[in-house]
């Protein structure tokens, strides 16, 4: 069994409003069962180390300028930058491990597709890139290994509202049609979790936040600490294997 954890950076806006947020990231990072508590014990010691009570937020690792108090504001910056090395570290150090993005960019995507009427068709469509991503690599490793490799998807939860209408587009790619992958190899259901209860969603949220970075402020080095983790294709390409641009480049 492999897990695929799901967090976006960035949010996907209404039509209306892609000027105020131009781009958003769907990331995901494919985990196999028995990695899971090994990646799940790095976590808790790197927040052991530091002093760290609470969950861990990409956005909580921006430089300290006052506000709403949270799991990282005892640190110095540079105590930051060392957590999120060691974090990103746990992730890069498991051969297994691979991360997968949906690259979004919100208002060419609303004119390259007009069926898209809102922000929901907007993330849904970066869930239904990931998703098939995640079965396809599903594919690739039980053609490899020669054995069945099923996959179970758990996201990071929004509002209830947002939720259960994910949880009803999922069961739609499940069940198939003219325009879906099939998806054979997962597991029946979506799951949602609450981030500060799943360490999973939270190595998401980081990896999500480093490509986000890399891709549209042109800061690549946080991404390149997980550059050899993003799902590759047979000749080492990384565009629409380990990061699907929406639309396609």
């Amino acid at each position: 069994m492999h897990l695929l954890f799901v967090d976006e950076s960035g949010t996907p806006p209404p039509p209306d409003k892609t000027d105020s947020q131009p781009h958003f990231v769907l990331g995901g990072i494919i985990v196999p069962e028995e990695v899971w508590p090994k990646l799940t014990s790095d976590l808790n010691r790197a927040k052991a180390r530091h002093g760290v009570v609470g969950e861990i937020k990409w956005r909580y690792f921006s430089p300290a300028r006052g506000g709403k108090p949270h799991s990282l504001s005892h640190l110095t910056d540079d105590e930051k930058g060392l957590l999120r090395t060691e974090l990103f570290e746990a992730v890069a150090k498991y051969r297994s491990v691979r991360v997968i993005a949906a690259v979004v960019d919100t208002a060419a995507a609303y004119r390259h597709w007009p069926s898209l009427k809102s922000d929901d068709d907007l993330y849904h469509l970066a869930f239904k890139q990931l998703s098939e991503r995640f079965q396809y690599f599903l594919q690739d490793l039980e053609r490899i290994s020669g054995q069945s490799t099923r996959g179970l998807i758990v996201s990071d939860n929004r509002n209830n509202d947002q939720d259960s209408r994910l949880k009803e587009f999922h069961q739609s790619l499940l069940a198939g049609g003219s325009f879906t992958s099939g998806y054979a190899n997962l597991v029946e259901g979506l799951f949602i979790a609450a981030s500060h209860h799943s360490p999973g969603t939270q190595f998401a949220d980081l990896v999500a936040g480093a490509i986000f970075r890399s891709e549209f402020r042109g800061d690549s080095r946080f991404y390149d600490q997980i550059a050899a983790s993003v799902r590759r294709g047979p000749n080492g390409q990384v565009a629409g294997y380990g990061l699907v641009y929406i639309p396609k480049k």
